[in-house]
């Protein structure tokens, strides 16, 4: 007994362990991947980064270097194409000949506008400048020695003279192309063919990377960044300046070494510059155009691709910490769920216990709802054979009323017949035959009449099924009229009926329909008895989508205080055996039944009127 006490007492202090033990392993977790994502991950967060940086970096430098290559190649074969002109041969072997000089002079410069280069000039064997396009600037070239130069001893030597440099003479940056003008195997002198590189450069400005060619000494020639010109990202030691002076390259331009640090980090080669802008990082990307004589460098501001590392770093240790926030919640749920469930536990087992005791009492109660559920299933039968029967009975009542009236309708009929068939056997006998036959066709003619009445009264007084199809309200009231010709008669009212500018069909039973009809008319007959204005209007229009049927009276009209109860079964204003009060409770029913309205107003020009509205149908008949 005291083991089995204590096992409830041990549980929760073994979930409150288990929860414990969770919390430790969760914060241990938590904490390495905070180590692992703070070290490894911002190391890879930063290669990624830099790779996505250096994609683009590599599509910048393609396209630059293309653009050069094509520059040069749009040049390199011109100054050949010039040496080999008849001109440019005289001008060199007879240098002192003012006209020849001058012609050649006026040509270069010519070619130069054609050709949209900086400038073209013709040296002798010396390097001595004899004809140039800018013979006649104030920065012109004739009489200028350019020996010095590499690409006129290149094409002096008869090779193709490639150099870039800053022009001595008009102190503008370009690259130049030599080519040697040979009489047979024989060099003359050399064509020099300059290109503007600033143009190039203006493309280069304006977007989120640097980009700068540099010789073999490590000076930048060309950058997007003017104020970087003549800089040097080597160091400028005495070994590179002296290469450097030897060709004259940068003129007299005074040269600096940029403050630069380089490194390698994540696979890229980074460079770190310090100028008027602050200390800045630059992830490089280099490529060699050995046939200029040229690096291309597309230089990366890693401040963007290291905030995106930093981004990535701070959003995984935010996951982090919302994982682990997410797991902490979950476990104190967890913890709240176990209880919980021990108390259903607890609770279930007290509520099957219950459900034990009730069953035996719902077992008894349903029996009794069973019976009670059959006892008013039989009732409701029986409802509607009771309203099955009002409906007849109502007729039949109507019927009975008729009684009287249609004794009378009869009788007369009879006793013209029965006068008409004596006259006939008197002429027969007098051999008037054409009068006899005269007399019996109207006896045939009553006896048709009557036939008509009573198939009429017959199909009335018939128990109608609940099929509805397409009826013509104008035949309806054909038969209707037939009905309640009588009862006009006795109350000495007339009955107009207009049908309108078409046939309106409706969806209904025929006899169901004529019985409200009857029942509406004989009520309004009733109404006009004792009135001046003695007329039933009976109208039917299309109204919209609907069928109305309008039966109105000149009677005194409904009184408000029964216009609510007027459709009530049993209720009815009339004296003691004049009436049961269905007639308007059935019509009602019955239209209902149509799925249309039945309802009763005041006409302002006085008098009641009955509204029926019904569906509108076509000829198909529907159920």
């Amino acid at each position: 007994m005291t083991h089995t006490a204590a096992l409830p007492s041990a549980g929760p202090a073994l979930r409150r362990a288990l929860v414990r033990h969770h919390w430790r392993w969760l914060t241990m977790l938590a904490l390495g991947l905070v180590i692992v994502i703070g070290t490894w991950g911002g190391r890879y967060a930063t290669r990624v980064n830099f790779d996505a940086a250096a994609l683009r970096g590599e599509n910048t430098l393609r396209l630059a270097v293309a653009v050069l290559r094509g520059q040069m190649a749009r040049f390199e074969r011109l100054p050949q194409l010039i040496a080999d002109q008849d001109l440019i041969r005289q001008v060199v072997q007879t240098p002192g000949d003012r006209a020849v000089v001058a012609e050649a002079n006026a040509y270069l410069k010519e070619v130069n506008i054609l050709l949209g280069s900086s400038d073209i000039y013709v040296m002798t064997q010396d390097g001595t400048t004899v004809a140039a396009n800018n013979h006649d600037s104030d920065v012109s070239f004739v009489g200028e020695n350019f020996a010095y130069r590499p690409y006129f001893f290149d094409a002096a030597s008869g090779g193709e003279g490639r150099f870039f440099a800053l022009g001595t003479t008009s102190l503008k940056r370009g690259y130049y192309f030599g080519a040697p003008i040979r009489d047979g195997d024989a060099v003359l002198g050399v064509v020099a063919f300059k290109i503007d590189v600033d143009g190039i450069e203006e493309t280069w400005r304006g977007g989120d990377y640097e980009i700068i060619v540099t010789d073999p000494e490590g000076i930048i020639f060309m950058a997007s960044r003017a104020d970087w010109h003549f800089s040097s990202i080597l160091p400028l030691t005495p070994d590179r300046l002296a290469r450097t002076d030897q060709t004259r390259r940068y003129a007299d331009a005074r040269l600096r070494a940029l403050p630069v640090t380089s490194d390698d980090q994540a696979g890229h080669r980074l460079m770190a510059l310090t100028d008027v802008l602050g200390t800045r990082e630059f992830l490089v990307l280099a490529e060699d155009m050995s046939e200029a004589g040229w690096t291309v460098q597309v230089l990366l501001d890693t401040a963007s691709a290291r905030a995106q590392a930093l981004t990535t770093v701070i959003v995984a240790l935010l996951l982090v910490g919302l994982g682990t926030m997410m797991a902490a919640v979950w476990l104190q749920r967890r913890a709240r769920l176990m209880e919980r469930m021990q108390l259903q536990r607890d609770a279930r087992a007290e509520l099957e216990r219950r459900v034990v005791e009730r069953t035996a009492e719902l077992a008894t109660v349903n029996r009794r709802l069973e019976a009670e559920v059959a006892e008013r299933r039989a009732t409701e039968a029986e409802l509607r054979t009771a309203q099955a029967s009002l409906v007849q009975a109502g007729k039949l009542a109507a019927l009975g009323q008729m009684s009287a009236a249609l004794s009378h309708e009869f009788n007369q009929p009879l006793g013209a017949a029965r006068n008409f068939a004596d006259n006939a056997l008197v002429l027969i006998e007098r051999n008037r035959i054409e009068d006899a036959r005269d007399n019996i066709s109207r006896v045939v003619a009553l006896v048709d009449r009557m036939a008509t009445l009573s198939r009429h009264l017959r199909n009335f007084a018939r128990k109608p099924n609940s099929r509805l199809e397409t009826v013509s309200v104008t035949e309806v009231m054909s038969e209707t009229r037939e009905i309640v010709a009588f009862r006009l008669r006795a109350a000495d009212a007339t009955l107009e009926f207009d049908p309108g500018p078409e046939p309106l069909l409706v969806r209904a039973g025929a006899v169901r329909l004529q019985q409200v009809l009857v029942n509406l008319i004989s009520n309004a007959a009733d109404a006009a008895e004792g009135s001046a204005d003695r007329r039933i209007a009976v109208s039917a229009r299309a109204e919209g989508g609907r069928a109305v049927i309008r039966v109105r009276d000149h009677g005194p009209g409904v009184p408000d205080a029964i216009v609510e109860r007027i459709f009530d079964p049993f209720f009815t204003t009339k004296g003691v055996g004049k009436g049961l009060g269905l007639g308007l409770s059935i019509s009602y029913n019955i239209i209902k039944d149509f799925g249309g309205e039945l309802r009763v107003m005041n006409h302002p020009d006085g008098g009641a009127e009955f509204i029926i509205e019904l569906i509108r149908s076509g000829r198909t008949t529907v159920t």
